[in-house]
């Protein structure tokens, strides 16, 4: 009966305040989210890894920050529609399934096989440093039997550290602090003696949240951050072979490959190693030639020759979009 009686009194409380609503599900129009624009696709897919975030920030063990951030920031990039993304989590998971394909305790059919797992040109690695909400109440409200209903604001604040790493090297590219903030503004009830929970990290009611909104924020500038600079990071895919005068070419429809696309092919020089440090420095790559897509498969493409001999392309020879 007093879980009914606090109902009422929520719409009652609700039509005093001129209808402000729920403080989980709207904000005031002029505190909302900022929304972050991404640039424009420029040429095909690149490969990166997320790995998990750190939890610097002292929050509650039951938030699971470093998986749960690391998902968000996978499912964001994935959207984008800008990458193939490896999850270092999932990579492992499917290492195993290969593994147990392979022991003999399954059929053959459909078992996973071994494979080669894709290398990525770039890791993500994060750390959460800043994650928190901070509520305050009104002078506004009333209560009667241990239910009490009135106006509340709330403040929530996060903010990660993102870097980015050469996977070749493990020099780091770039690292830039994003963050996100949200207030919102509404009703606030309670019922003393009665349990009303918490949200779960990643859930569709926690993204209603100043706290789940401020946290979208921080990776959704996370992904404009990676895309920025990855931009800037050269593409290149491969000559998986060559046959009656077409060049099938390792990349495409999922790599955000078109016909028409054009690239640039190059013969592998000789690998440059430093003396002191081990370090491969790269090589100098020698143009052979350029390439025009005319066909594209889910997975590879075919392209002809636009400059260049056929007969100096060979299987393993780099192709890049200068």
């Amino acid at each position: 009966m007093r879980k009914y009686l606090f109902i009422l009194l929520c719409f009652i409380m609700a039509a005093l305040l001129l209808g402000i609503g729920d403080s989980y599900a709207k904000s005031k129009k002029d505190e909302e989210v900022e929304v972050v624009e991404l640039p424009p696709i420029k040429g095909p897919k690149k490969t990166i890894a997320v790995m998990d975030f750190e939890n610097k920030a002292g929050a509650a063990a039951e938030w699971n920050l470093g998986s749960g951030m690391a998902e968000m920031l996978t499912t964001a990039l994935v959207n984008s529609n800008r990458f193939i993304v490896l999850e270092r989590q999932a990579i492992s998971d499917v290492i195993t399934e290969q593994d147990f394909g392979a022991s003999g305790r399954t059929t053959d059919v459909g078992a996973a096989k071994i494979g080669k797992i894709l290398n990525a040109q770039t890791l993500v690695r994060g750390a959460v440093t800043e994650f928190g909400e901070s509520a305050s109440g009104g002078g506004s409200g009333f209560g009667y039997a241990g239910i009490n209903v009135g106006l509340s604001s709330s403040k929530a604040h996060v903010a990660v550290n993102i870097r980015l790493y050469d996977a070749t090297t493990g020099q780091v590219i770039d690292s830039l602090r994003c963050e996100g903030k949200a207030t919102a503004s509404g009703i606030s009830g309670g019922y003393s003696g009665s349990e009303l929970g918490g949200f779960t990290f990643g859930t569709s009611a926690f993204t209603k949240t100043p706290l789940g909104k401020a946290t979208q924020e921080a990776i959704d500038r996370a992904v404009r951050f990676i895309i920025e600079k990855m931009d800037q990071v050269s593409w290149q895919g491969k000559i998986v072979d060559i046959k009656e005068g077409v060049v099938y070419i390792n990349a495409g429809a999922n790599s955000n490959v078109f016909v028409g696309d054009e690239f640039t092919v190059y013969k592998k020089g000789e690998e440059l190693i430093d003396p002191d440090t081990g370090v491969a420095l790269g090589s100098e790559d020698k143009k052979i030639g350029r390439i025009q897509v005319v066909s594209v498969e889910e997975k590879f493409a075919k392209a002809n020759a636009v400059s260049g001999s056929m007969g100096s392309f060979g299987r393993g020879d780099i192709i890049k979009l200068d």
